[in-house]
């Protein structure tokens, strides 16, 4: 009797997906935040590869907003490393693509480990090509000296914990600091209620850990941890964002040294941070406070495929 051949779909139990990923990727994710991400991003979809009852790959593909401005789709594939050559990432692709041309997306977006030879190899045979870099920085807590809190003049930071009232100005803030990012295409912000629910209240989220740059009672900027489940002792910057306004006055370095000193106070070994590599005021100031390089990620943007792997849209 012949084997039963290759299925793709939605996991019975999201913690099928959840030990594949955590087996391929080198980013470790929770159960809950899975959970939680699908419910603040309706239209996301998280795949396998079943070869009988083994799940052999996961995947997934989800509209953000950042990706969806430029009608694509965020998409990751990975593939358990014993059963790689078996098309089985071909396969996902094409249902990624059947998910994104669902949601009239005409294109994959992704990240690709930059010292991945194969993959990336992988991703180019499939007409993946690189629209951007970013680096991957992290600071080593347990010898650092605890920073200066001193602000610029007529600044206080608080935290969102102590000023919950101030929401609305930490989203008028990323209004005007998302568009600024070097690689972003989104001329407007996604509306507060959107944005709420998928920067602000997930399980990775904590008021405590978001600080608040402010003058004269005014919001200028703000910075945000991302707090991984699966990840004890880790911190990820999520963003740091201020006012055009404000910008150049030491506004940031107030807010990052204000995140050190938590992190530290709270028992973190590392915080980790991604920089996309053309954002170059961030990068040094990262680099003035003691973050390192590590290998980081090459952004690619693809087609949509069937299923057989032949492409199905070309830009």
């Amino acid at each position: 009797m012949s084997a039963p051949p290759l299925r793709v779909g939605e996991p019975e139990d999201l913690a099928a997906w959840v030990d594949v990923h955590n087996r391929v990727s080198r980013t470790a994710v929770s159960l809950a935040e899975i959970a939680a991400y699908r419910a603040a991003l309706p239209g996301s979809a998280h795949l396998v590869a079943l070869d009988g009852d083994r799940t052999v790959a996961a995947a997934f593909a989800a509209p953000e907003p950042e990706q969806r401005s430029r009608g694509a789709v965020l998409a990751w594939v990975g593939v358990l490393p014993q059963e790689r050559g078996r098309s089985i990432g071909s396969l996902l692709l094409g249902a990624l693509s059947a998910q994104a041309g669902a949601a009239a997306l005409t294109a994959l977006e992704g990240e690709v480990y930059e010292d991945d030879a194969a993959s990336l190899a992988w991703a180019a045979r499939r007409g993946f090509a690189e629209i951007g870099r970013e680096s991957w920085l992290a600071l080593d807590l347990r010898r650092l000296e605890a920073p200066d809190l001193a602000a610029p003049a007529g600044v206080e930071v608080v935290t969102l914990a102590a000023r919950p009232d101030l929401l609305r100005g930490v989203y008028e803030v990323a209004r005007e600091a998302y568009p600024d990012i070097p690689g972003s295409t989104e001329d407007e912000m996604e509306p507060f209620d959107e944005w709420l629910a998928h920067d602000m209240s997930g399980p990775n989220d904590d008021p405590e850990g978001v600080f608040l740059a402010l003058a004269g009672g005014e919001v200028i900027g703000y910075s945000k941890f991302h707090l991984p489940l699966a990840r004890p002792g880790i911190a990820v910057h999520d963003l740091t964002g201020v006012k055009r306004a404000w910008r150049g006055r030491g506004v940031a370095g107030a807010l990052k040294r204000a995140q050190i000193a938590w992190a530290q106070e709270r028992g973190y070994e590392r915080l980790e941070t991604w920089n996309e590599e053309r954002n170059v005021p961030i990068r040094k100031l990262n680099e003035r406070l003691g973050y390192r390089h590590a290998s980081g990620a090459v952004l690619v943007r693809g087609p949509l495929f069937h299923s057989d792997g032949n492409v199905l849209q070309s830009e």
